[in-house]
């Protein structure tokens, strides 16, 4: 039998050994840096620039839709319909514009004399006609002509009083100009006239001080004009002062490229009472006269005064001249404009402008489009 005593002293040891705590080496001390957290860059788009914006511009030449003065000739169904064939293109537009021959004035007396009545006449229509032009899709009246005073600054009061009712625009009266907005672009229409207390197309300086000042303000700017020689005769442009009876009706080419050169996008004349030519101008478009759209009465529409087009431009938000298109209309008494399906002002407006123009701007296709040779050679 073993030794008790021995085994235990031999095993006593290593017994005492297991059961011994050894302490384990100190853990190393971790040094921790607290770092900022990483922002996130988001990258924000640049705005897009406004050259890829489009707008669509509708102008038309001279309107005045019936007198009752000196006598009653207003159209029969009160000028309802004298505008309705052409509704659904002049309200299709961003922004429509036109001239508004004579005054919306209920009663009053003429405020203009005339000294020969053989050249002289005088167009009063009720205020209420205003609503005429609204409904046909019209933004912007030019007041600036040498009707828009016949019954004296107070019918043209009265006359931009039914405008604003109607919740339209207009200019033309010496410092009244409109400024609108649209698809994001501030807008200026400016009209000028050769006429007693209109913004005054024979002060050059002045116009070219204002339109610039109204460039600085706004994206686009568009410049009406009522000059220039009235008649048959007065197709082709002068390229110098012209007159009308021995009144002075400005030089329309040099103010047109004058106020595109101040800052002016889009050029409309009116005035002669016939078409005139086009050109682009440092990539604006400058029409010379849209002749007569919409007179009911007391203005000749015989022959070729009875011809007009419908001009529908495309800009881009920095004014310039991208498309348009001509819609030909024609004025066929008692029944207001109505679309030409023989498209004769396109083919008057295309033979002036390259008659007139030695180096052409524009192409004019059958179609009624019309594009500036740059984009068409690119």
């Amino acid at each position: 039998m073993p030794d008790s005593g021995k085994t235990l002293a031999l095993f006593l040891p290593l017994i005492l050994a297991a059961c011994s705590t050894t302490p384990l080496p100190p853990e190393p001390v971790i040094n921790v840096v607290s770092t900022p957290p990483v922002e996130e860059v988001v990258e924000i788009p640049d705005e897009p620039g406004k050259s890829s914006f489009r707008i669509t511009i509708a102008a038309v030449g001279d309107m005045m839709l019936g007198t009752d003065y000196p006598e009653n000739h207003l159209p029969d169904d009160d000028g309802v319909s004298f505008l309705a064939e052409l509704t659904p293109i002049l309200s299709a537009a961003d922004l429509t514009f036109g001239n508004l021959e004579g005054v919306l004035v209920d009663g009053g007396e003429p405020g203009k004399k005339c000294s020969n009545p053989d050249t002289c006449y005088l167009f009063r229509s009720p205020t209420r006609y205003a609503e005429h032009f609204r409904d046909a899709g019209f933004d912007v009246l030019s007041l600036a002509n040498n009707h828009a005073r016949d019954f004296g600054e107070e019918g043209r009061t009265s006359t931009m009083e039914a405008i604003a009712a109607a919740g339209m625009l207009h200019s033309g009266r010496e410092g009244d100009f409109a400024s609108l907005e649209r698809k994001g672009l501030r807008i200026a229409v400016l009209a000028y006239a050769v006429t007693k207390n209109s913004n005054l197309l024979l002060d050059y300086e002045l116009a070219e001080r204002t339109v610039r000042e109204h460039a600085a303000s706004h994206d686009i700017v568009i410049v009406s004009f009522h000059g220039g020689a009235e008649g048959q005769d007065a197709t082709h442009l002068a390229f110098d002062e012209e007159e009308y009876y021995g009144e002075p009706r400005g030089d329309v080419v040099r103010f047109s490229r004058m106020v595109v050169d101040a800052g002016a996008d889009l050029v409309i004349g009116h005035g002669p009472h016939v078409v005139r030519g086009m050109e682009t101008y440092k990539g604006r478009l400058i029409a010379y006269s849209l002749g007569n759209f919409a007179t009911y009465y007391g203005i000749s529409v015989a022959g070729i005064k009875g011809l007009a087009p419908v001009l529908i431009t495309t800009l881009d938000g920095e004014g310039r001249f991208i498309e348009g298109k001509i819609i030909s209309t024609v004025q066929l008494r008692p029944a207001g404009p109505s679309i030409d399906e023989t498209a004769r002002a396109l083919k008057l407006i295309r033979k002036l402008s390259g008659e007139d123009f030695d180096q052409r701007s524009l192409r004019f296709l059958p179609s009624g489009h019309i594009e500036p040779i740059d984009a068409v050679s690119n």
